[in-house]
This record gives C-alpha cells, structure tokens and sequence, in this order.
C-alpha cells in the first residue's frame, strides 16, 4: 500500500498537521506533500503574527490575523495543489485532507479541510476540535440518517472538501485558548476510523506524545488497519 498521508512537527513553530491525499499514480502523496510544504513556507513568513500571539495578551486584532494567516495558507496550498495538476494528466483531480494546529503562547488555532482530525485531551477528557467534511458528517447534521445507519454507511469514505480539488476551498479555521497540561492528537482517518469511542484517546495520551503516537498505529493496525495510518500527538508543558 502506498503511503499517500504526511505529516509535520515542528515544536519551535509552534505548527503540526496531518494530510491525507486522494488520487492516482501517486498523486495523493505529491498532495499531500506539497501540501504540507506550502503551509509550513506560509507560516515561516508569517512570524510577526506569532510573536503578537505569544505577548502576554494578544489583542482581537491579533486573534485575527493568525486566524488569517493558517486559513491563507491553507488557501495558498490548495492552489498549489490544484496548479502542479492542471500540467500533469497523471496527476489531475489530486487532493488531500488537511488538518494544522498552530500553538503560540496561550493561543491555539486549527485549520481544518477534510476528514482528518484535531482532539483535545484536557484534564482526561477528549473532546473533537475539528468537524468532518464528509458526506456522512453533511447527512447526520441535516437530520437525514441516524448515528447508527450512518455507523454502516457505504458512503464512509466520501469527503465533500479537499486542498487541490479546486482552486479554492473552504477552510474552518478555530482560535481557542491552550493550556499547559492540555494534549492534542492528530490524525488521519486511518486511525481514527478505528477510535470506538472518545474515551479511549486519555489513557493513551497519557503514556507521553512517543509513545501514545505508537500506540494509536498499533491499535489502528490490530483493529484492521486497511488504510494509511499517522497519529502525531503534541504535549503541551
């Protein structure tokens, strides 16, 4: 199986993600690659932002722009994507999931496209930070099939917003405020297809961000594993 997810940590930026590409002739790694590499450039850029985030009380205003930057980048990413497969045949109609989380002094802020998933775990409690674009997620929220039909659903795997798809995309973007102490995890629907439920990530969580990271892929793995699997936890000290 080719590995068409990615991933970035990078502790001293303050910026993870997890991406998860779509599309043939290994498309969906260059997606989800190039995603990736394009958010990371953007956020370096936007330095000035983070240091106004990291201040002892950013403003609104600095709420604001860092709101803007990750959702720019996010965009910038998307036509990046969209453009390397308009001039390759092999390559048209890639994309990827996208999920980043951007942490800076007391401040977090996620950006999410797809189906990937940002949780929280704070004080042992789990709780999902980023909403599914799927079309299982769009029919439970519309009333039009139940939690159970949609647990059996042959429409799981369905995604209605991908980075690269088009030359533009919707991004959620969230600003909430962090904790020392608060743990988050990042991943792709191959692990998290196989979570049964959000009290299961705490006690895993807690054996560290190394650990509990190997833990999530071994569980993935040993409860069938049929897709690509990444899991990057982040420990907030």
């Amino acid at each position: 199986m080719a590995n068409e997810d990615a991933l970035f940590v990078d502790d001293a930026l303050g910026l993870y993600a997890v991406a998860d590409g779509m599309g043939g002739h290994n498309a969906g790694e260059v997606a989800s690659q190039e995603a990736i590499d394009t958010i990371h450039g953007m956020i370096v850029r936007g330095a000035a932002v983070i240091r106004a985030l990291e201040a002892a009380s950013p403003t609104p205003e600095d709420l604001r722009k860092a709101k803007r930057l990750l959702e720019s980048a996010v965009q910038a990413a998307t036509y990046m994507v969209f453009g390397i497969a308009q001039h390759d045949p092999d390559q048209q109609g890639m994309g990827t999931t996208l999920s980043a989380l951007l942490v800076a002094g007391q401040v977090g802020v996620t950006a999410q496209v797809g189906d990937s998933r940002v949780y929280l775990v704070r004080d042992g409690v789990a709780s999902q930070l980023t909403e599914d674009h799927t079309l299982i997620g769009w029919q439970l929220k519309q009333g039009i099939i139940s939690a159970e039909e949609a647990a059996h659903s042959p429409h799981k795997n369905v995604i209605t917003r991908a980075v690269g798809s088009r030359e533009y995309v919707q991004v959620d973007v969230h600003c909430f405020p962090v904790r020392v102490g608060d743990t988050f995890l990042l991943c792709s629907d191959g692990l998290h297809g196989y979570l049964r439920d959000l009290e299961e990530i705490p006690p895993i969580t807690d054996l560290g961000p190394t650990v509990a990271a190997r833990r999530f892929i071994d569980l993935a793995n040993e409860r069938g594993g049929k897709d690509n699997i990444t899991a990057v936890v982040i420990e907030i000290v």
